[in-house]
């Protein structure tokens, strides 16, 4: 099966800033936990020729501190405008059952807590980005632009090992009320940027 992705991306994790993890996963969180979500919208993509441009994906994850220990609890929240059909690709591919980033942490996953339609409303607007999905899932970012940077660029993270990219943006989160599959926290850091490109 032959699939490709292009879109944006917003996380916020329950570390302090900045978060640990994304310097490697085999560096403890800041607490006995990673708490974290992980929102992708597709803007153009095809999964073994079905569309679903248009379409958001989330994941949410509990992790041990050290995130390479394994043992991950997992779930997944499906744009409720999905049909059936591009639902079920689309959980095979952030599953990482159909190849690709996610496949590499596939094996990282100990209980996977469900997969839920859901509406999602994400804003990209600047060095700002807020997603709200159903009732359970309501937070804001804004990307940290540094002391003295007149043109206004945020500070990014370079040759990080994420499923996303290598270079992202740091970001602060601003509020923060998350709370499903069991899973709630404070988010506290985050993480951004405008352009995913997957294929496999």
């Amino acid at each position: 099966m032959a699939w490709s992705l292009k879109g944006s991306y917003i996380e916020t994790c329950s570390c302090d800033l900045i978060c640990p993890c994304n310097a490697t996963f085999d560096h403890g969180a800041t607490y006995d936990y990673c708490r974290v979500v992980l929102v992708f919208s597709i803007k153009d993509g095809a999964i073994d020729g079905t569309d679903v441009s248009g379409l958001h994906v989330a994941a949410i994850a509990d992790t041990p501190k050290v995130m390479t220990d394994g043992n991950w609890k997992l779930g997944v929240f499906v744009d409720d405008r999905a049909s059936d059909d591009q639902m079920n690709k689309l959980v095979g591919v952030f599953g990482g059952q159909m190849g690709g980033p996610m496949a590499g942490l596939a094996p990282l996953v100990g209980e996977m807590l469900g997969v839920e339609r859901a509406p999602f409303e994400v804003v990209d607007d600047g060095v700002h980005h807020s997603v709200k999905i159903g009732d359970a899932i309501d937070f804001e970012i804004e990307d940290i632009v540094p002391f003295g940077i007149e043109t206004g660029e945020p500070v990014r993270l370079q040759g990080m090992f994420h499923p996303v990219g290598s270079n992202l943006t740091i970001a602060e989160a601003r509020r923060s009320k998350i709370d499903a599959f069991g899973i709630s926290y404070e988010g506290k850091t985050g993480l951004s940027t405008s352009e995913f490109s997957w294929a496999a």
